[in-house]
C-alpha cells in the first residue's frame, strides 16, 4: 500500500483507493474442482491471500477491507489488512459492507481469486478508473467481471454474477480498458482457468499448492 511520498495522481489530484476483497468461507470454495475437499479448502486459501498480498503491494492502495466468515484467511495476513464480517446475503452485499466502511472515497470491488495478480497491473487500471464516475474490467472470458470501481462523489453498486460484465456496464460502468494479458482479468474457478493463471506466474501461495498437489 502507498505511503505519503507515493500516490498515484490522476491530473492534478491525487488518488488512493480503499480496494474491497470479499472470500467466501474457503470451506465453500472453489467447488468447480475435482479435488479432494482438504485440497479445495487449501486452494481457494492459497488464492485469496495472493490476491490480498498483491492488492497490498500496490501503491494506488491505501487500504485492503476483506469481507469474510472465513476464520483462517486473517491467521495469512498482516494486521494492516481489515477484516469485516460476511452478512451472507451474497456476492454484491458483502462487497457493499466494505464500501460502507471504506475510508477512502474512491472505491474499488477485486474479486479473491486472482493469483496471478501484479500491482502494476492493478495500478494501472485504477489509474486508468481515476477519470470515469464508475469503471469495470472484464474477465478474460468477455463475460464476468473482475474489477469494478466507483469514484468519489458516487454511491457504490455493484452486480457481480453471472453476466457481470454486461450488467455492470449496463449500470453506467465504462469499461476499463486494460490488456488483454493483464493478470487482473484472470481469475480462476476452474482447473483450465489455474493453467492459464500459471502462464502468468502465480503467487508464492498458489504456485506451493500447485506443485505440492500435482507431486502428490
Amino acid at each position: 500500500m502507498h505511503d505519503d511520498a507515493s500516490v498515484m495522481s490522476c491530473g492534478s489530484a491525487a488518488r488512493v483507493w480503499t480496494v474491497i476483497v470479499p472470500v467466501k468461507s474457503t470451506r465453500r470454495g472453489k467447488s468447480r474442482f475435482d479435488v479432494a475437499e482438504g485440497e479445495r479448502e487449501a486452494l481457494a486459501l492459497a488464492l485469496a491471500t495472493d490476491t490480498v498480498l498483491a492488492v497490498m503491494a500496490c501503491d494506488a492502495v491505501g487500504e485492503v477491507i476483506v469481507v469474510t466468515d472465513d476464520d483462517d484467511l486473517p491467521l495469512w495476513l498482516p494486521d494492516i489488512v481489515r477484516f469485516e464480517p460476511d452478512p451472507d446475503a451474497g456476492l454484491n452485499a458483502a462487497i457493499a459492507v466494505g464500501a460502507a466502511a471504506a475510508s477512502f472515497q474512491w472505491r474499488a470491488a477485486l474479486l479473491g481469486d486472482l493469483p496471478a495478480l501484479t500491482p502494476d497491473d492493478l495500478g494501472e487500471a485504477l489509474r486508468m478508473a481515476c477519470d470515469v464516475p464508475r469503471g469495470v474490467v472484464a474477465d478474460a472470458e468477455g463475460v464476468g467481471s473482475t474489477l469494478v470501481t466507483a469514484s468519489a462523489g458516487f454511491a457504490w453498486e455493484s452486480m457481480f454474477g453471472p453476466g457481470s460484465f454486461a450488467a455492470h456496464r449496463g449500470m453506467g460502468c465504462v469499461a476499463v480498458d486494460v490488456s488483454a494479458q493483464s493478470s487482473l482479468r484472470r481469475d480462476v474457478d476452474t482447473a483450465a482457468g489455474l493453467a492459464y493463471a500459471a502462464e502468468l506466474g502465480l503467487g508464492v501461495n498458489t504456485a506451493a499448492w500447485r506443485t505440492s498437489y500435482r507431486a502428490a
